[in-house]
Order: C-alpha cells, then structure tokens, then sequence
C-alpha cells in the first residue's frame, strides 16, 4: 500500500508491549500492532538468531520471500541476497531489503527493528 493510499481516520496509539498479534518461532519475537490502515512490527532476534534456521521451517520457503522497510534500533543483522550481495544493519539504519534473502544476527547482542512492510505477514506458517 502506497503511503498516499493509507487511511488515518482517528487519532490513536498502540504499544508494541501489548500487540495485536505475537508471533514466537525459535529466537524470534515478533510483535505486531495495527493502527488504521497500518500494521507495524517489532522484530526481536536473540543473538544465535539466522533466518534459514529459525524462520525457514516455518515458512517452508528457501531464502526469505518478504520484502522489508524498517529501521534498526539496536544490534547487528548481516542480509545475504541470493545473488550473494550482503550488507550489515546497524542502530540507526534505515533500510529496504528485496525478497530472495538469508539474516542472521551478528554479534553478542540480540537485534530489535521495526518493520513498516512485512509485519503483517512474517514469520506466519504458510
């Protein structure tokens, strides 16, 4: 949905600590809020975390076949793209990541992002 296209008809607010929606596969927490026309997640990746073995037998698709806009509020997530192009989120970051790719958490430190385009459907069994 482009930005023009949502509908904000009442003045409303939402805490991620009580979503809509919770959704808890191996090392994932992934916590989904809707206000009006839009839904939003936090995406919360314990260190350990890879998307092809925590998210994959969920899905049951190769490499990840969502596209994400987000920002990264803290740690470090690497995207490999299938085409083997990568690069490195940190705090900070904005970023838009096509489908066809693998993550994985780097670091000690777990990964928390806010995703304002695929949470609505992440980490759902297909």
């Amino acid at each position: 949905m482009a930005d023009s296209e949502i509908k904000v008809a009442k003045f409303e607010t939402r805490s991620h600590d009580s979503p809509d929606e919770l959704r808890t596969p191996d090392k994932t927490r992934v916590e989904v809020v809707r206000l009006s026309d839009a839904t939003l997640g936090r995406f919360s990746f314990e260190p350990g975390w890879k998307w092809s073995e925590c998210i994959k037998p969920v899905v049951k698709t190769d490499s990840c076949q969502l596209a994400h806009i987000g920002h990264v509020v803290s740690g470090h997530l690497t995207v490999r793209m299938d085409d083997g192009t990568q690069k490195t989120l940190s705090p900070g970051t904005s970023y838009a990541i096509p489908p066809g790719h693998d993550a994985w958490v780097e670091g000690d430190e777990g990964f928390v992002g806010i995703e304002v385009l695929s949470a609505g459907q992440y980490a759902k069994p297909t």
